[in-house]
């Protein structure tokens, strides 16, 4: 008689998918080459970011019109999404790399991700070839050993139990994203705070000024809530420039050259600028970029050298048309010399709102000039003042389609109310306006295209400074139209013809609308 027999079972197993462990394990490998890379770099201070290489080549390279989406779509968060955008391509490649099965092309693409990152870390002002290589063979490294052995560990998890199997390999591979991302921030906290303790701005003693700015009266604020101040609290002002990240210049090794057309050459260390006699004035600057209406300017005081004084020195030649001004990072802007002795305040400034420059404003040294955006006047992290002819040099942004001579127009900003819905009863219509070096001599508002009617304007800081307007409404239920115009100094009113801030800044009223 034929006996039957059992044999005890193991339970079934649902190994690891295979093709989960390889995309994961190669995120996770990109993830631990950009965190121990960006601490490597944090460590040791020759040693460059790699993050900070890439971002600065794409900035470089990037067409003009994609440039000029991104800084209208994420505005000063550009730089932001910008870093997000190359760790998530990173990412993306991990995976992709990962879910070979090839370790010859595993490797190979490893290896070109780090070669490229190093000779783009290289371009930059403040690293060398050599530990940009080292960074990337450090990335290379790190990021092969992460995915070598996540998909080892992926892989023999597939025998055994589906809880641990899937438990180590998601351990490893959640615990390297979180290691990763931890000594990441570690390395980019390293790289700010240990260069700027050696720099050791807080510490600056800033010289008086031998022509000190008389302080704003309470006549030249009005009472308004939602009105932009008549100072821009340093924390609040905007910026706007082609570094990736701040240059961290140490001002005890900086020094700027004045060059080119002069008599002769001059080189002055920062103790060399603080013992200049310095001046203080309120000059609200301005990007180009700001569309009408836009928060891409502000009204700060700033402490510095007469530009002028500072080209005395050198002694500038008759036939020099141009000042250009270089940045440590390379960044280069170009305006007329008559600029610089024309009456209009234009300074070597070294503070801002009664501090030394922040890191991020341009210290320790920079170029502050009334009446001229941003990308053709105001050079951070100065390093030279060179004097050429007017066709013997384009700026950075001239070639990339702005225009060579930038005079900032005549705005004014509806800064309350907002739009969009508002109670009724009566309110104040208010915002501020600006004409650098002109000046504002009236602002006027329009509802719902009716007559100009002229606004109340707080009393004059200056003619360099915005200056406050406001205008009383009592509002009528519905919808409603606003509109506000400035006229300067000069009697120019603002134009209403409508334009992009491409190529030499925006125009147009600004207008608003609301329902009450």
């Amino acid at each position: 008689m034929a006996m039957e027999t059992t044999t005890d079972q193991a339970p079934p197993t649902v190994p690891t998918p295979a093709a989960r462990i390889g995309p994961v394990a190669g995120m996770a490998g990109v993830a631990a080459s950009f965190g121990f890379s960006e601490f490597l770099a944090g460590l040791i201070g020759a040693v460059p970011s790699l993050i900070v290489g890439v971002a600065t080549l794409v900035i470089d390279t990037v067409p003009k019109p994609v440039r000029d989406f991104a800084i209208s779509l994420f505005g000063t968060a550009d730089k932001l999404v910008l870093g997000v955008g190359i760790v998530s391509v990173g990412l993306a490649i991990g995976a992709w790399v990962g879910s070979r099965s090839d370790r010859p092309v595993t490797t190979l693409v490893f290896a070109g991700f780090g070669l490229f990152g190093a000779l783009a870390a290289a371009r930059t002002p403040e690293a060398d070839l050599l530990p940009s290589l080292v960074a990337g063979a450090v990335a290379v490294g790190v990021g092969l050993l992460t995915l070598r052995v996540l998909v080892s560990v992926g892989h023999r998890s597939a025998a055994a139990r589906v809880d641990d199997g899937r438990r180590a390999f998601l351990i490893g591979a959640g615990s390297t994203f979180l290691v990763s991302l931890f000594v990441g921030l570690i390395g980019r906290n390293l790289s700010e705070s240990t260069t700027e303790t050696v720099a050791a701005r807080d510490e600056i003693g800033l010289p008086e000024p031998v022509s000190p700015a008389s302080p704003p009266s309470t006549a030249m604020s009005l009472d308004v809530d939602g009105i932009s101040p008549l100072v821009t609290p340093t924390s609040d002002f905007y910026r706007i420039d082609t570094a990736f990240v701040p240059p961290r210049v140490d001002a005890a090794t900086w020094s700027m050259r004045i060059a080119g057309m002069v008599d002769r050459e001059v080189e002055l260390g920062y103790d060399d600028l603080l013992g200049l006699d310095m001046v203080e004035r309120y000059i609200t600057i301005a990007c180009v970029s700001n569309e009408v209406g836009g928060g891409l300017v502000g009204n700060a005081k700033w402490l510095g050298v007469p530009l002028r004084d500072v080209l005395d020195l050198a002694g500038v030649q008759p036939e020099a048309e141009q000042l250009v001004g270089r940045s440590v990072d390379r960044f280069t802007v170009g305006f007329p010399v008559e600029a610089a002795f024309d009456g209009r305040d234009a300074l070597v400034a070294v503070a801002m709102n009664d501090e030394a420059l922040p890191i991020e404003h341009g210290f320790p040294a920079r170029l502050v000039v009334a009446g001229l955006y941003g990308y053709v006047s105001s050079t951070k992290w100065l390093e030279e003042l060179h004097l050429t002819g007017w066709d013997a040099f384009d700026a950075y942004w001239i070639p990339r389609g702005w225009a060579k001579e930038a005079p900032i127009k005549t705005q004014t900003r509806i800064d309350t109310p907002r739009p969009g819905r508002i109670s009724e009863g009566p309110r104040a219509i208010a915002g501020v306006a600006w004409a650098p070096n002109r000046g504002i001599e009236r602002v006027e508002v329009r509802i719902d295209g009716g007559p100009w009617v002229e606004a109340e304007l707080a009393a004059s800081l200056d003619d360099d400074s915005w200056r406050q307007w406001s205008f009383a409404w009592t509002p009528t239920p519905g919808r409603h139209k606003i509109e506000a115009r400035a006229t300067d100094g000069t009697g120019e009113v603002q134009t209403e013809v409508e334009r992009p801030p491409a190529p030499d800044g925006a125009s147009g009223y600004h207008t608003i609308s609301v329902t009450v």
